[in-house]
């Protein structure tokens, strides 16, 4: 299949700036700026962004309390999310949310979902919404490999089959449920193969491989489009921090880590531009500097907004009886 080369170009800037955006709020998180827990989406990056690729602003996705990758991939907004991480009134949910709640309803991204198998559902209801509108729409649905032994996700998978429904469920298997291997809780090799039950193609992609990630979405999300049914995806992939920043990650060893970092989904595609010659070392140096001054400017945006005002605790919480 062929990629134009400004196609590529902008899948690394998305990746990098993922990165980038990760290991900002990691140093934020440690330093006491950012409250709550954070969750990042460093070694998946070629997972969003392969998927991200191929949709449109008028497409959905749900996400999970890992989501900054999958906020950024869809058109986020860095600026009001790292706002709405620091707590301050100009982020994305008036600073209520934080990490594992963003969301931007304009862009189709229905939410980051601090519940374990709680996107599922949301983008099955999406992509009946879409079907029984006539819109030509697609709702991605991200998920991890816990949230494969959820009964939402199950549900959710049966009634996007039986109803041939535009949904793609991308399962993001980086091998751990928090601290579970996914060998000591499932008996199934590839969570794909759970596809066979619904009646639904199962694919098993590498998920550090920007590319192939892309080209099996392309598969899918054409299908879902044209009203073939729901696809299962299955990225393989890894986390390169614990389960959230804190987790001294000590259930896994460090010769596991190291084979995987030696995966790095930025470092094998940009070798793989550098030898295209798509890339040259000095634009891949002006990309870096380029999202750096974006995350300064995000940061100091974020510092600089204000608290929400204790007047507003529960405006947008509760719904007022018609």
């Amino acid at each position: 299949m062929g990629v134009t080369n400004e196609k590529l170009l902008d899948m690394y800037r998305n990746m990098v700036k993922i990165r980038f955006f990760e290991e900002r709020v990691g140093s934020l998180f440690a330093a006491g700026k950012i409250p709550g827990f954070v969750h990042l989406y460093i070694g998946e990056e070629a997972v969003a962004t392969g998927i991200c690729a191929n949709l449109r602003s008028t497409d959905y996705i749900t996400s999970t309390h890992r989501g900054h990758g999958h906020l950024i991939s869809k058109g986020g907004d860095v600026r009001r999310m790292m706002a709405e991480l620091f707590g301050r009134s100009t982020g994305y949910c008036k600073g209520k949310g934080g990490s594992m709640h963003i969301a931007d309803l304009d862009l189709g991204i229905l939410g980051a979902n601090g519940i374990v198998g709680g996107g599922p559902p949301l983008a099955a209801g999406a992509a009946w919404a879409a079907k029984y509108q006539g819109k030509d729409a697609v709702a991605v649905c991200f998920f991890g490999d816990g949230a494969s032994n959820q009964g939402t996700t199950h549900e959710a998978m049966n009634i996007a089959t039986a109803w041939k429904l535009p949904v793609v469920f991308v399962n993001e298997n980086n091998l751990y449920g928090i601290s579970c291997a996914t060998a000591d809780s499932m008996c199934v090799a590839d969570i794909a193969d759970r596809a066979g039950a619904y009646d639904m193609p199962g694919v098993v992609v590498d998920g550090n491989e920007v590319l192939a990630v892309y080209e099996a979405a392309d598969e899918a999300v054409k299908m879902a489009r044209q009203g073939g049914g729901p696809t299962l995806l299955e990225c393989k992939t890894y986390r390169h921090r614990g389960h959230f920043e804190g987790d001294p990650a000590t259930y896994r060893s460090q010769d596991e880590l190291q084979e995987w970092l030696d995966k790095d989904p930025i470092v094998r595609f940009e070798a793989k531009l550098l030898a295209m010659e798509v890339l040259t070392k000095e634009k891949a140096e002006a990309v870096r500097s380029a999202i750096e001054k974006e995350l300064d400017d995000a940061v100091r945006f974020a510092e600089e907004s204000p608290f929400p005002d204790p007047g507003e605790l529960l405006t947008d919480v509760y719904t007022a009886a018609a």
